[in-house]
């Protein structure tokens, strides 16, 4: 999605800093109940809990083709919209696995949020070199700075006031945390809007809508799943143009990969990424859970 265009603007970064987020600004919308903050709490609590894994535990996973399809699908993301010298927000940053990703891109300034403190703690250790771990790498050519917060619920433009505005916001494989409730929604779809500069683009990565329908009007009731994963739904709808912000590019992933593996740079991306084995005698795929 891009910002309306209203007239043109340049963005200019701060100095390096890290801090986390005042959790008491008020919002405009309603509070959020007690149970809502409690299962956004449990998500931090999860992402927290879990350690950086080794390559060899990495490849066990049971899902490790899904995310390299994944990986693969934010690097090309990352390559098509994003700008030497850019300004960057990153919602849901996690433990910084994209870093790499901004790094190879050539931007700017970086600023990631995340509401798991041991997710942001390990992002910092990874940008500072320390991590010990096969991404790792001892220096990022731009200034960061890392905050431990619930970028759904807090009114960013208030905490992040001196960084922007953004050329581009980034949320992948987590916007549809800020779904639980319409309050969070509208939230997540605010701090968007507020921090972009004008024409600035907003890139996001969530489940596919028309896959989820069709599941739910399989199912005999609004929960269902496989071994892998289980959806909930509710009954909210928001609408983007209430927040000034353009549809320009929308793709569920067949269609993605369809049209981007034909381009080859990002089919050998894909095939160094592993996603469909190594190419040569691993001819290993994604499972029918995945």
């Amino acid at each position: 999605m891009k910002r309306a265009c209203k007239s043109a603007s340049t963005s200019n970064a701060p100095s390096h800093s890290n801090q986390g987020i005042d959790p008491n600004g008020v919002s405009p919308y309603k509070k959020e109940d007690e149970n809502t903050r409690y299962m956004a709490q449990r998500v931090a609590d999860h992402y927290s809990a879990r350690s950086n894994q080794t390559f060899e535990e990495r490849e066990a996973s049971p899902i490790i083709h899904l995310k390299k399809l994944n990986n693969w699908i934010k690097s090309v993301l990352i390559q098509l919209y994003a700008r030497r010298g850019d300004v960057v927000l990153d919602l849901a940053c996690g433990k910084g696995g994209d870093l790499i990703k901004w790094d190879k891109a050539g931007v700017g300034y970086y600023v990631g949020i995340d509401i798991a403190e041991g997710s942001i703690e390990d992002c910092r250790t990874r940008y500072n070199g320390d991590a010990n771990h096969h991404q790792s790498r001892s220096r990022f050519t731009f200034p960061a700075r890392l905050l431990c917060g619930d970028c759904f619920e807090v009114p960013l433009d208030r905490v992040l006031r001196d960084d922007g505005p953004f050329d581009i916001c980034s949320c992948q494989f987590a916007m549809h945390y800020s779904w639980s409730t319409e309050a969070r929604a509208r939230r997540a779809l605010a701090n968007v809007s507020a921090l972009l500069r004008p024409g600035g683009t907003f890139i996001g990565t969530m489940p596919d809508a028309n896959v989820i329908i069709k599941k739910l009007r399989e199912s005999e009731g609004l929960t269902f799943g496989n071994s892998l994963y289980w959806i909930r739904l509710m009954k909210n709808m928001i609408v983007r143009e209430e927040y000034d912000l353009e549809l320009v590019f929308v793709k569920n992933f067949h269609e993605f990969i369809d049209e981007y593996l034909t381009k080859p740079e990002f089919a050998e991306l894909m095939r160094r990424f592993g996603v469909l084995g190594d190419g040569n005698q691993d001819t290993s795929t994604l499972s029918s859970d995945e």
